[in-house]
Formats: structure tokens, sequence, C-alpha cells
């Protein structure tokens, strides 16, 4: 059974409006592995939107499970519905952010693909933009009316403490900060894409408060509805990721989410490495042997942790993993190298041990997160070259 409300198919020639009219609506659904939820979700936005104009842009981070080709046969029965397949990106923020501006319509919705989301709000939103003179229509599970549905203790905790944060660090004013499913207009999205973080899930709480003045905000209850098909992307690292979120924000972008999390990652690999120095210490080996042991198992250590989860969203696989982990460990060496530098340059003008060896670390991490970020996890990928055919004669 089907989390949507609408029924299998409905009249596909009352969903188009006037042939060739700009959509009044552009909603905007990020898709992984979601091929059996498409259909179920086109049908229920058409019956939901009447004769109202819409669209629909699914953006496809490459699920491979065959989402991209349902799209497309779905638009072929005459839907208004358009598919953006990205390859090695993936995110939902980025994917909502590719999707808005591709966005033809005057006003933005999003909402999920799995059928979480109630889509007979969608009128409503847009009314409420088109009409209220809002600038976004929040869809929100902790206004009266609304609610999680079965959410564990543990999530409703998790998403509690998220909202709790977002409202005191970052001032929103709103019950529900972290909701996905919201609508706002083009020229607002537009105005502040260009300070957007565009990484993690919380695409929302990035708007408002990149914002580039007070916006008129309206909430609107909806119930969050179970999954059916397929599997939920929630787990704790969308919690790191949110709280790299606030941190980005509060410090205007001055430290990157992903370097501060790649920081932290340095810090267990340097305990890690104390943890080992000291293992192979009571066991009689010389300190050389013991230091390249640990060095080696320390930087092992970081850069599978950063692949899974710094960068999980360009993670290196097969041949690919290999060939990074030794350009990894080559940027580690050649950080380690600017550290000593950095730290004798501070302790000859200064004296001071502890201001030098602070110096020295900062340098490091900043060396090795930037080269990494561009040498070693790069979105960049090697092209063929094409094979050219002449004819003969």
């Amino acid at each position: 059974m089907s989390a949507f409300s609408a029924p299998d198919r409905v009249d596909v020639a009352a969903t188009r409006g006037t042939e060739g009219a700009v959509p009044q609506l552009s909603i905007i659904s990020p898709a992984y592995h979601e091929r059996a939820n498409i259909r179920p979700l086109v049908t229920a936005i058409a019956a939901a939107m009447g004769e109202a104009r819409w669209e629909l842009i699914v953006v496809d981070d490459d699920s491979g499970d065959g989402t991209v080709e349902e799209v497309f046969a779905v638009a072929h029965e005459g839907y208004p519905v358009r598919c953006i397949r990205r390859i090695g990106r993936r995110g939902l923020a980025s994917a909502v952010v590719e999707g808005a501006l591709a966005a033809s319509a005057p006003v933005i919705a999003v909402i999920d693909a799995d059928g979480q989301h109630d889509e007979r709000l969608l009128p409503r939103m847009l009314a409420l933009i088109a009409e209220g003179g809002s600038d976004l229509v929040v869809g929100s599970r902790h206004v009266e009316g609304g609610g999680v549905g079965d959410w564990s203790k543990d999530r409703q905790a998790m998403s509690g403490f998220a909202t709790w944060c977002a409202n005191l660090v970052l001032g929103t004013g709103i019950s529900d900060p972290m909701s996905g499913f919201f609508a706002i207009r083009r020229d607002v999205f537009h105005a502040c894409v260009h300070d957007l973080s565009q990484q993690g899930y919380k695409i929302l709480l990035d708007i408002i408060s990149s914002a580039p003045r007070e916006l008129k905000i309206t909430e609107i209850p909806y119930v969050f509805r179970n999954r059916t098909q397929g599997e939920s992307k929630v787990d704790l690292m969308i919690m790191l990721e949110f709280l790299f979120l606030l941190i980005e924000k509060v410090t205007r972008g001055l430290i990157p989410p992903r370097f501060v999390l790649f920081s932290a990652v340095g810090g267990l690999g340097l305990l890690f490495h104390l943890a080992i120095l000291q293992t192979l210490k009571v066991f009689g080996s010389t300190f050389l042997f013991a230091q390249t042991v640990a060095t080696v198992a320390a930087m092992t250590l970081n850069y599978v942790v950063n692949n899974s989860v710094t960068y999980r969203s360009q993670r290196l696989r097969g041949a690919r993993f290999v060939g990074g982990y030794f350009v990894f460990c080559l940027v580690c060496s050649i950080g380690g190298i600017a550290n000593i530098g950095v730290a004798d340059l501070v302790l000859a003008g200064e004296g001071n041990w502890a201001l030098a060896g602070i110096a020295g670390a900062l340098m490091s991490a900043v060396f090795n997160f930037g080269v990494a970020t561009q040498f070693v996890w790069t979105q960049r990928r090697r092209t063929r070259r094409p094979k050219v055919i002449r004819p003969a004669g």
C-alpha cells in the first residue's frame, strides 16, 4: 500500500493546464533509490494540484536502480515531469539547489519522493505565497494539527534537540526549522542561493539563515507519514552535518563545516597514534619502529574515516580508494613538513613551545584539508580521448 493519497492513475490531460503555459508551481523532489515511489508521487501530485499548472523536477543522484528511467516513463505518458541526473555529486541540499535553479515557476516547492510529506498541501502553499503575500510556507510537524507519525523516542528527541539548537543559535523563530517540506518564492531563493552551504540535509534552515532580509514565513500543519517503499536515509551523520551547518552559519562561512569534521577526524587520529605508540613502548619496541607504525596506522584511520564520513558524498571506491590512500599519505607527509617549518619559525620568534606547536598543527590541518579536498576527493574525473573514425579516401 502506498503512502500517497492518490489513486494509481488520474486523467493526465487534466493535469496539463494550458499547453505551453509557464507553470505556477515548480516542485523539486530529491531522489536516491526511489524508483518504486516515483509513479505514486507523480499521480498524487497531479490529483492534488487539480487545474493548477505545475511541473515536477526530480533530482536523482545517479541511483542506478531505475529511478531515472521511471521518471522518463512517467513523463512520456504526458505528466509535466523532468529529471536532473547528477553524476559524481550527492546530497539533499545540493540536489534541491540544482533543481530549484532549473525551475521555471515563480514559486518553488520542495517535497520528498518517499511519500512522507503530504502533497495535498501543495495548492495551499502556492496560494499562501501567490495570493497571501508569504515569502516562505513551511509544512510543520510541531504546530497544532501536525505530527511525526510513529517516530521512535530517540528520533523525536534528536529532532527536538536540533530544533532547540537552531532556534537558540540562529533565531529562526519557527516551530520546525528541520522540515524538508516547504514552498518559497523563486526570487527569494535566488537572492540567497550564493550563501547556501549546500552541505547536508537541512536546506530550509540554510535558506532562512542565509536570507538577505527578514522573511514573511507561514507555517501550516502536516502529519509526517510512514515510509512504505525503500529505506529511510536518516542516520547519525545527518545530525552531525546539522551541527556543522550551525557552526558555518554562526561564523558566517569563515569555518567550513567540512573543515571542522576533517579536523575532528585528525584529532581522533592523534589519539589513535598515541595509543599505538604507548602500546608498542610497553612491548619493548624502539621509538623509531613504534613511531613509524603509529604514523601509518593513524594516517590509514584518518583516510578511512574521512572517506566514509567527511567526504561521503564523494566517497572513493575500488581502485580509486587505493589510489586516493597513497595520495592522502603523501599530502599528510608534506603537511607534516609544513607543520615543522611553521612551528620552528614561531618558536624562533616567540620562544613559546605551546604556541609554536599550535601554529604548526593549525598549518598542517589547513594544508592537509585544502590539498586533500583538491587532489584526493576531487569531483573531477578523467575523461578518455574519443576515438575518431575518418572515412577512407
